[in-house]
């Protein structure tokens, strides 16, 4: 029980980090490496897989994988860009703040309630999973609608 309590506080205090970071962001003009490089930075959390306690069944990975594109679509329809001079900049929108409180709230309930039949360790993996298989999408979604804008920007 201590486990789960510690970890919905470290999940907590990550999304709100994750959501200050995104409001920052939206001042400064989006790059490529941007784009790329946070689920490149999470896809070291893979290495937890290499230690039994949080490796996850097969239809662990597929539950994972199909809520966590489903929660992409959202973040996709919600994340838009905007050209400025010779900048593509990204939209604060005040849609995506509250998505992003949602899916963290979806996310604390959901552990909380599955805790009790799953084990902490193996909830941990597919949580990591979900996020994972959740940013790969929507980042692939912004690299292709940044590189449409780059390419107006560049016919001007």
């Amino acid at each position: 029980m201590i486990s789960v309590i510690i970890s919905t506080l470290i999940a907590i205090v990550m999304g709100l980090f994750f959501m200050f970071v995104r409001l920052k962001a939206a001042k400064t003009p989006v790059s490529p490496k941007k784009i790329i490089l946070p689920p490149l930075f999470m896809s070291t959390g893979s290495l937890m897989f290499l230690f039994p306690y949080f490796r996850i069944t097969g239809q662990e990975i597929l539950e994972a994988a199909i809520i966590g594109m489903i929660f992409s679509i959202i973040l996709i329809k919600t994340t838009k860009f905007e050209i400025k001079g010779n900048d593509i900049y990204l939209i604060n929108s005040k849609a995506f703040i509250y998505i992003l409180f949602i899916l963290l709230g979806i996310r604390i309930i959901a552990k909380i309630i599955l805790s009790s039949t799953i084990d902490v360790g193996t909830l941990g993996g597919m949580f990591w999973f979900l996020a994972f298989c959740m940013i790969v999408p929507w980042r692939i979604a912004m690299y292709f609608n940044y590189q449409k804008l780059n390419k107006e920007i560049q016919a001007v």
